[in-house]
């Protein structure tokens, strides 16, 4: 399996991602979905938050990735504070520093698996060469190398999520975030998803959160925590 060259395997000490005081609510005569919500992911730690539907599970991902902004708190990521970037900034940032590996996948089906995994790198105007050369990388990393030219349509459920995983990893960001990757998965074939995506997120320099309502799939993490009505906790012994 490719590993990056700036690749770490502990966790450090190193911030990549703290959360202070987090609240979201979206009508003022509800409560919110979220409050009070708190957290540090460190260099090298990947970390399962699980909780019922509703809690506001997808709603804290987006708050994470800046595509939302919270009524109160701070998510500081490699040090920014999303909250006092203007659009634009939090743009760039977000397609430097995020991985998504989305519940639906949005891959692209009209466009071959190699196109898909590019994307990223597109997006931030790296040079053919060098794009052509970390894409080739990665689909070999995932395991699909050998279907690099064929349209995303022609897949199977299992090839679709590994390019959803590499198009995620291919510009070795800062934060990967999963949301119910293997939601639809029979359990062979999702117990090879979570290997992989947690051995590559180990095997770069960053950071990883799986969102997840499987206890199995969040005990390949390092650490779990349980959202609910009162927040971000650990979860409680069986």
């Amino acid at each position: 399996m490719w590993t990056p060259p700036e690749a770490r395997g502990a966790v450090t000490d190193t911030p990549v991602l703290h959360i202070e005081g987090l609240c979201r609510r979206f009508r003022a005569d509800r409560p919110p979905i979220l409050e009070g919500i708190n957290l540090t992911l460190r260099q090298g730690e990947y970390l399962a938050i699980m909780g019922e539907s509703g809690v506001g599970k997808s709603t804290l991902l987006n708050l994470l990735a800046g595509l939302d902004r919270p009524d109160a708190g701070r998510v500081v990521l490699e040090g920014a504070d999303l909250s006092a970037l203007d659009d634009d900034a939090a743009t760039l940032l977000r397609r430097r520093a995020v991985g998504f590996v989305f519940q639906a996948f949005h891959v692209l089906p009209y466009l071959t698996v190699e196109q898909n995994v590019a994307l990223p790198l597109e997006l931030l105007s790296m040079p053919q060469p060098e794009r052509g050369r970390r894409t080739a990388e990665m689909l070999d990393a995932v395991g699909i190398a050998a279907l690099a030219k064929r349209p995303a349509r022609e897949l199977s459920g299992g090839e679709v999520q590994r390019v959803a995983i590499a198009r995620a990893l291919v510009h070795r960001p800062r934060l990967v975030l999963a949301d119910e990757p293997t939601g639809n998965l029979d359990p062979r074939s999702a117990s090879q998803i979570l290997d992989l995506l947690r051995a590559q997120i180990k095997s770069s320099a960053g950071a990883g959160i799986l969102i997840t309502h499987s206890r199995t799939a969040a005990e390949t993490a390092d650490r779990i925590l349980v959202l609910d009505a009162n927040g971000l906790g650990p979860r409680a012994s069986a």
